[in-house]
C-alpha cells in the first residue's frame, strides 16, 4: 500500500515537472516567434495578438483574463477540479512566463536577435510550440482557451475534436488573415500544422513498432521459429479461406522495426508459401515493449 501510494506521488511529481517544462516551452514559443510577427495561429492567445494590436494591451494578459470565465464554465460542464487543475497551472505559468518574457526579451533580442524572417518564424513556432504542447497534453493538461470551448462542444454534440479546433483556430486565423494581410495569415497556417504535427510526435513518438500478421499451414514450426529467432511471442487461431474453404492458422506478432528483415527470412524459410501483411504499429505497451504504467497520462 506504501509503495503504491509512493509510486503514485512519484509519477504526479513527474507529470507536473513536464507540464511546467511544456508551458515554458509554449511561452517562450510565443513571445520569440509569434508576437513579434503577429502570428495569430488561433487561440485565445492568437484573439490576444489581434486585441494587442488594436489596444496595446498585453497579449498574455488578455488569454489570462479571457481564460478565467472559460475555466469556470470548464468546471461546471467538464467535471471540476480534478479535469481543471493542471489547466490552472498551466495558464497561471504561461501568463507569467509570457510577460516576463515580454519585459525581458526586447532588450535581449536587440543585442542577439534571432531571426528577422517570418517564414522561419512561422516554422519554430509551430514546432517548439507543437513540443511544448505535446509535453502538456502528455501531462495530462491544456492551454485553456479554445481547449476548453472544443472539449464542451465535442461533449454536447458528439463532432470530433479534431474538426472544432478546424473551425475555430481557421476563424481566428481568418480573422487575422483581415487584420495581418493575407501572407500573414498564411504563415499562421503554417505554424499551425506544423504545431499540431509536433504535437502528434511528442505525444505518440516515432514509430517504432511494426504488427505482421501471418496466414500458414505450419503454424507449430512458424511459432516455434518466431519464439526461438526472434524472441517475441505470438497469438494465433484458426480461420477458413473464404474461397477454397481450406484451414489455415493467423499467426499475430508485434516486433521492433529492425527485426523487420529477420522476420521475412524465419517466415520464408518455414512458410514459403505463407501470406503475410505488416502494419506500422505507432505504439506497443507490455511485456517485451513499453511499461504501460509509465505511459499513462
Amino acid at each position: 500500500m506504501k509503495h503504491s501510494r509512493r509510486w503514485a506521488i512519484w509519477h504526479e511529481v513527474q507529470r507536473l515537472f513536464l507540464l511546467l517544462l511544456g508551458v515554458v516551452i509554449s511561452a517562450l514559443a510565443f513571445s520569440l516567434f509569434q508576437v513579434p510577427f503577429n502570428l495569430a495561429a488561433g487561440g485565445v492567445t492568437g484573439i490576444g495578438i489581434i486585441v494587442a494590436h488594436f489596444t496595446g494591451f498585453s497579449a498574455s494578459l488578455f488569454y489570462f483574463i479571457a481564460n478565467v470565465p472559460l475555466l469556470i464554465l470548464g468546471w461546471f460542464m467538464l467535471g471540476g477540479w480534478r479535469f481543471l487543475y493542471r489547466t490552472v497551472i498551466a495558464v497561471v505559468v504561461f501568463t507569467v512566463v509570457t510577460e516576463y518574457a515580454s519585459a525581458v526579451l526586447p532588450a535581449y533580442l536587440a543585442q542577439w536577435p534571432i531571426t528577422d524572417n517570418m517564414l522561419l518564424s512561422a516554422i519554430y513556432a509551430g514546432l517548439v510550440g507543437g513540443v511544448g504542447g505535446g509535453l502538456i497534453f502528455g501531462a495530462g493538461g491544456t492551454l485553456g482557451g479554445t481547449a476548453i470551448v472544443g472539449r464542451i462542444i465535442q461533449e454536447r454534440t458528439g463532432m470530433p475534436l479534431s474538426q472544432i479546433y478546424l473551425f475555430v483556430d481557421g476563424a481566428i486565423v481568418i480573422t487575422a488573415g483581415f487584420v495581418f494581410g493575407w501572407e500573414s495569415a498564411l504563415y499562421a497556417y503554417l505554424t499551425l500544422l506544423l504545431s499540431g504535427l509536433a504535437t502528434d510526435y511528442v505525444l505518440e513518438g516515432p514509430s517504432r513498432t511494426r504488427t505482421a500478421t501471418i496466414i500458414t499451414t505450419q503454424p507449430d514450426a512458424m511459432i516455434a521459429a518466431i519464439l526461438a529467432q526472434l524472441g517475441r511471442g505470438v497469438s494465433y487461431w484458426q480461420v477458413y479461406g473464404g474461397y477454397t474453404h481450406e484451414a489455415r492458422t493467423v499467426v499475430l506478432c508485434t516486433i521492433y522495426r529492425q527485426q523487420l528483415g529477420e522476420l521475412k527470412r524465419v517466415v520464408s524459410e518455414v512458410d514459403g508459401s505463407a501470406f503475410v501483411t505488416i502494419g506500422m504499429t505507432q505504439q506497443a505497451m507490455g511485456e517485451g515493449f513499453l511499461d504501460i504504467r509509465r505511459s499513462v497520462g
